[in-house]
């Protein structure tokens, strides 16, 4: 699997879990937490939960399993970047 593709599924796939728990969230939380937020109550909670599950995710990522982590993260492997300072020959 290419570098590109490996970046590219380690944030989308983190963030369509954000998505599934922010859709929860907003689906099973109370009334008395959601009714004071009106219709800016998913736009604020999305970002939130994001920013959560990723920072789970990725403080989580050294202890899990290959396969678990393909899971959650869309690799068991982080890609390699050059060195922004080399230059390309």
């Amino acid at each position: 699997m290419s570098d590109q593709l490996r970046s590219w599924l380690r944030t989308v796939v983190p963030a369509a879990w954000s998505a599934l728990v922010a859709w929860l969230v907003t689906a099973g939380a109370p009334d008395w937490l959601t009714d004071p937020l009106g219709d800016a109550g998913p736009t604020l909670v999305v970002p939130i939960v994001l920013a959560a599950v990723y920072t789970l995710l990725r403080w989580a990522e050294p202890r899990l399993s290959a396969p678990i982590a393909r899971i959650l993260l869309g690799s068991a492997r982080p890609p390699t970047y050059m060195d922004s300072r080399s230059t390309v020959e």
